[in-house]
């Protein structure tokens, strides 16, 4: 992912990518600038790794819709995307 600097769209639904998943993917996505939408449902992600996604989200400018449901984020992931 970190090569596709145009990368508009990414679906990773229902994929259990977990906290673990979520670190990872996090340093994928710093170079996605172009990333208007982004489905990371239903991945179990809980605040670990939700705040380093967060930590992200804020170089994505473009970024229009996330979709972060039916995760295990509690109030400090929660807390980090506001």
């Amino acid at each position: 992912l970190g090569e596709c600097k145009a990368l508009a769209y990414l679906n990773l639904e229902t994929n259990q990518l977990r906290d673990d998943g979520a670190k990872r993917l996090a340093g994928a996505l710093r170079e996605c600038k172009a990333l208007t939408h982004l489905n990371l449902a239903h991945n179990h992600y809980g605040d670990e790794g939700v705040v380093r996604l967060a930590e992200v989200f804020r170089g994505c400018t473009a970024l229009a819709h996330l979709d972060l449901d039916r995760n295990d984020i509690g109030p400090e992931g929660a807390g980090r995307l506001a």
